[in-house]
């Protein structure tokens, strides 16, 4: 085989496999896009559990708790 023709057919193959990969790529994509939504919803619905509130001190109370 004429290298030219050898050195079009890597190139070609290379190109082709590259291609190739991206393609898999957004299949799989596609594929897990259903379980990556539901899973999204999980944790969206999810209701965080409220802040704790401080409590209503002031620094004479402080004082008196730890003896300053």
């Amino acid at each position: 085989m004429p290298p030219f023709v050898e050195f079009f057919v890597i190139v070609f193959t290379m190109l082709g496999a590259f291609f190739l990969m991206f393609l898999l790529m957004y299949l799989l994509a596609v594929v897990l896009f259903p379980l990556e939504r539901s899973i999204s919803e999980i944790i969206w619905s999810h209701q965080p559990q409220p802040p704790p509130v401080p409590q209503k001190t002031s620094f004479k109370d402080f004082s008196k708790k730890h003896g300053t």
